[in-house]
């Protein structure tokens, strides 16, 4: 390994513990997206078919994938801050984590002797 090269290295491994405290601390992590909703109800004469119209809501509503199926559970307003918290957790776990990967593939280069491969999308396969 050249020196060029060991420097690069401690270069990779410093941002990589950089990275690693940036981690959230153990705390709950969640998929899908809160959204807050206003509907209105059907019923005439009601103030949500009024001119202008005055929505009943807002409903907090929490939406996922279950088993490959999308799955919507009502919230209170407290459950859904809680759900925002743990969802943008779980986002910037995922962030961290794939520039994590982005360097220790880089690292791999230089520790294997190996040029860096791009990633590769299932398209780029050769034939």
């Amino acid at each position: 390994m050249t020196p060029a090269d060991a420097r690069r290295l401690r270069t990779y491994q410093a941002r990589l513990q950089q990275l690693a405290s940036l981690l959230p601390p153990a705390g709950f992590i969640s998929s899908g997206s809160v959204v807050h909703r206003f509907v209105p109800c059907g019923k005439p004469g009601c103030r949500c078919q009024a001119d202008p119209p005055q929505p009943h809501g807002p409903y907090y509503q929490l939406t996922r994938k279950v088993a490959g199926k999308t799955v919507t559970t009502r919230l209170t307003a407290g459950q859904a801050t809680r759900y925002a918290e743990w969802i943008a957790n779980q986002h910037e776990l995922r962030r961290v984590l794939a520039e994590m990967e982005q360097i220790s593939r880089q690292a791999a280069a230089l520790i294997l002797d190996q040029p860096a491969e791009p990633d590769k999308t299932p398209g780029d396969q050769p034939a």
